[in-house]
């Protein structure tokens, strides 16, 4: 059975003071946010939100995106039946990457699992649904994937680019994938590749295999999957991409206020609004190419302001008759999207990384214009997965998670020669570094009483006098090093499986391996894990 531990989120490195200061709940950050965590009634105050009028269209789109399986167990139809009485929704969603994409992702879908079923054992009938963003146009971002291989990673690569950057979920994968596939295999080293080949194959395109794949990893959880790019659903959120057109100025205006509002608070705007920005992209009907929409201000020619996307200008009434006509073509950013997501779905709670909650403080101020609310959102579940052999090491070596984040393989390196060092030796070094630190300070105190000046030249001799006592710490750490070789290449593969180029783990290799190596199972252990609710980032020995 795998064993967890818990560690407060701040041992993670790298995380913006906006999130962190959300996580801890501090009033400092509650202007921006619906709820802050702990709170949890946001299940409860679903239950009295009204139906939009599209639900019955809505889940009949789902249903057919969700179709029975035998994988499945009946838990997409009954999560399916929930929508259809009203059940609330509980989202996320990730751009769809190569073979499933960052170990992240499904770390999104478990902890979405986990909220719908905590909900709906209080009481509070809800579904997980996991927003596919096949509309983003980054194909850099998601062409490839990263996997483990001892103390080294192997990068994957569709390497088959569209011509234009044109949403990355229509791109139909070619033959390259069957041999990406093949080299997936041969890192595992295990017939564990059935639910890859069976989704990523020729002829597919990036948003049905990514689906199918986390359909059928998640298929006893009841997550369903929904791409909402057709027309059908631009359709139906018509409203917000509506708003975004004919409210431009207004929307923008209170997003450079949301951005002085953080700054003044000490914080930073993530996402950057500059002049001419607007909410929206295109979808170029020629080539099919998503390009970002400029708006500009109105003139005597066009009263009601200039859109500019490429080389090509249109008025605001050419807009909203594309949006008539062709609703699928006018598609929302990053800021936008969860506001027309959350009108689709009369989301609940939305779960989300660090990025994405801290979006939420610039989004909020669109919620609030467009929808007339707010929607709650909550981290994700953050984890460090420990394989067995990976967790022999830090057995061995006494090392816990802190230790080994913000390390390189040659400082950790250097960190098991000084602890393997031989007591005789350890005593010693201990002891001159203690009696040094122990004769300068007296040294200098006194030096410092005599003259000022001299004190100040005598810090800086003591300095170098510290920095030699260091170097011969080293120097000795070096030669155990170089007696055990092995703690080195221990060190790498340490760093490699749980720490890789120096950036956590979940953020850098692909959630397929994880997958191949341990078996559909891990969805269900995520789920649990989540729903335990660590506060911060957990390790998961397996």
């Amino acid at each position: 059975m795998p064993t967890a531990d818990c560690y407060p989120i701040t041992v993670v490195p790298g995380l913006s003071r906006l999130f962190l200061d959300y996580c801890a709940g501090n009033a400092s950050v509650r202007p921006f946010y619906a709820s802050l965590p702990p709170e949890s009634g946001w299940s409860a105050a679903a239950d009295g939100r009204p139906v939009p009028a599209h639900w019955p269209e809505l889940v009949q789109l789902l249903a057919e995106q969700n179709p029975p399986s035998t994988a499945r167990g009946g838990a997409a139809e009954a999560a399916l039946a929930a929508l259809s009485q009203g059940a609330g929704a509980v989202v996320t969603g990730q751009q769809v990457g190569l073979f499933g994409g960052p170990l992240f992702t499904p770390f999104k879908a478990a902890t979405a699992v986990a909220r719908a079923h905590q909900a709906t054992a209080a009481g509070h009938p809800h579904a997980a649904v996991f927003w596919l963003a096949t509309e983003d146009h980054d194909f850099a971002e998601i062409n490839h994937v990263t996997f483990p291989d001892g103390d080294v990673s192997r990068k994957l690569i569709y390497s088959a680019a569209p011509d234009v950057p044109r949403p990355v979920g229509g791109i139909v994968l070619g033959d390259e994938i069957v041999s990406l596939v093949e080299q997936a295999g041969q890192l595992v080293y295990e017939d564990s590749l059935e639910a890859l080949t069976a989704a990523w194959r020729p002829g597919r395109t990036f948003a049905q295999a990514f689906a199918d794949f986390y359909s059928k990893v998640f298929a006893s959880q009841g997550l369903l999957v929904l791409d909402a790019s057709g027309r059908a659903f631009h359709r139906m959120g018509a409203s917000v991409l509506r708003a975004a057109i004919e409210r431009a100025d207004e929307l923008h205006a209170a997003l450079v206020e949301r951005n002085g509002e953080l700054e003044a608070a000490g914080y930073h705007a993530q996402v950057a609004v500059v002049p001419h920005s607007s909410l929206l992209f295109l979808i170029d009907e020629r080539d099919g190419a998503r390009l970002a929409l400029k708006c500009h201000a109105p003139s005597v020619r066009e009263p009601n302001g200039l859109w500019q996307a490429g080389r090509q200008s249109y008025a605001t009434a050419d807009l909203l008759g594309i949006l008539d006509t062709e609703p699928e073509r006018i598609s929302p950013s990053a800021l936008l999207r969860p506001v027309f997501q959350d009108f689709l779905l009369s989301t609940s709670l939305m779960v989300g990384g660090p990025a994405e909650v801290a979006y939420f403080a610039q989004s909020a101020v669109l919620y609030e214009r467009i929808l007339g609310r707010q929607t709650p959102i909550r981290p994700r579940f953050s984890a460090t997965l420990i394989a067995p052999a990976t967790g022999s090491y830090l057995r061995k070596y006494e090392l816990t998670l802190d230790r080994v984040f913000g390390q390189s393989a040659d400082s950790l390196a250097h960190s098991l020669a000084a602890r393997a060092m031989p007591v005789e030796g350890k005593q010693r070094l201990a002891a001159a570094g203690n009696a040094l630190d122990v004769e300068l300070s007296a040294l200098l105190k006194w030096m410092h009483e005599l003259d000022a000046g001299l004190g100040r030249s005598s810090e800086t001799a003591a300095s170098k006098m510290r920095y030699q006592m260091n170097r011969m710490r080293r120097l000795a750490a070096n030669f155990q090093l170089q007696r055990e070789t092995k703690l080195g290449r221990h060190a790498e593969e340490i760093v490699n499986a749980l720490y890789p180029g120096g950036v956590l783990q979940e953020r850098v290799y692909g959630a397929a391996y994880y997958f191949m190596v341990y078996g559909s199972g891990l969805a269900e252990e995520l789920t649990a894990q989540a729903a335990n609710r660590c506060p911060g980032h957990t390790a998961l020995w397996l």
